[in-house]
């Protein structure tokens, strides 16, 4: 989970509503609602309408995260991604989804996003990142005349709860549906956290079954007063993982994967969520969502590498 510097990510999918002086926080809220799946099971107990899952999108244009072997940012991958799980969530009846895009340096808006995930009494916090390896891991390679670092030693996603979270037993049993609705789709997680190797940057794996393991020191996670997991979608530092991860088939799967979840912890939270109080969302005029046409697409940077 190392973070390396990098240039300034531009992609698609990216919407601002909002912005600070020194950090700023960009909110998005559905322009509209689609249509709920039909009736029939237990997620039917689930009020979706009123549920909200807040989005964090790992990192920002500014503090941008690791590299990976071809030297995109990882904010790009972080980005697309998220913005896949959105619209899957929203598509699947969850109308008041949030996606967080934050901007200044990695300490405050980790500071931000944490303040606005409880300002806005979000009932599950879901981090977006994606991973690279310790120091003492990654060669050279020459790529298109330029010296990056690659290590294809690791690969698979991971899940992360803190143990320092409010609600302990909401992250597990959200980090473990997750893992599950992940392995049905053949997404394997990487046991790497776990070896002698990684020195400080092991990890405890508490679930074996979903790949959920613990790490308490985690801020967003940890800052929040809602059940919280971060994801590690996979290893972009691995040359064939970074591939695959811009791969639109495989955003979807993890997606899918992130939607089903949400609906089986909203439907055994249910209780929970109809006893609270919810005020509608508003924005002022001048904030209303948008896109924003991007300088350079996520899939074009990435898959102009090729076979390369």
């Amino acid at each position: 989970m190392r973070r390396s510097g990098g240039q300034r990510a531009v992609a698609s999918g990216r919407r601002r509503c909002a912005a600070a002086a020194a950090v700023a926080v960009t909110l998005v809220a559905p322009a509209a609602a689609l249509a709920q799946p039909g009736a029939g099971g237990a997620a039917n107990a689930c009020p979706r309408a009123d549920f909200r899952v807040f989005i964090d999108v790992g990192h920002s244009s500014e503090a941008p995260g690791a590299l990976s072997a071809r030297g995109v940012p990882e904010f790009d991958f972080n980005l697309g991604l998220a913005d896949r799980i959105e619209h899957a969530l929203l598509a699947a009846g969850f109308r008041r989804t949030v996606l967080a895009v934050t901007e200044g340096d990695a300490r405050a808006s980790l500071d931000t996003r944490i303040a606005h995930a409880n300002r806005l009494g979000a009932d599950l916090f879901l981090s977006i990142h994606h991973d690279s390896v310790p120091e003492k891991f990654p060669q050279l390679w020459d790529y298109v005349g330029a010296e990056r670092r690659f290590s294809d030693r690791f690969r698979g996603h991971s899940i992360f709860v803190s143990y320092d979270n409010r609600d302990r037993a909401g992250s597990l049993m959200f980090a473990r549906l997750l893992g599950l609705q992940l392995k049905a789709r053949a997404l394997r997680y990487t046991p790497h956290y776990t070896l002698a190797d990684m020195g400080g940057r092991r990890r405890t794996l508490v679930d074996a079954e979903a790949g959920v393991y613990r790490f308490d020191r985690l801020m967003v996670l940890r800052g929040a007063r809602m059940p919280a997991v971060l994801l590690e979608a996979g290893s972009i530092i691995n040359r064939d993982e970074e591939m695959q991860a811009v791969k639109p088939e495989r955003q979807a799967l993890i997606a899918t994967a992130a939607a089903q979840a949400v609906a089986q912890f909203c439907a055994a939270r249910a209780p929970q969520v109809s006893a609270r109080r919810r005020q509608p969302r508003t924005l002022r005029t001048a904030e209303q969502p948008r896109r924003t046409a991007p300088a350079m697409a996520l899939s074009a940077r990435v898959r102009a590498a090729g076979g390369r």
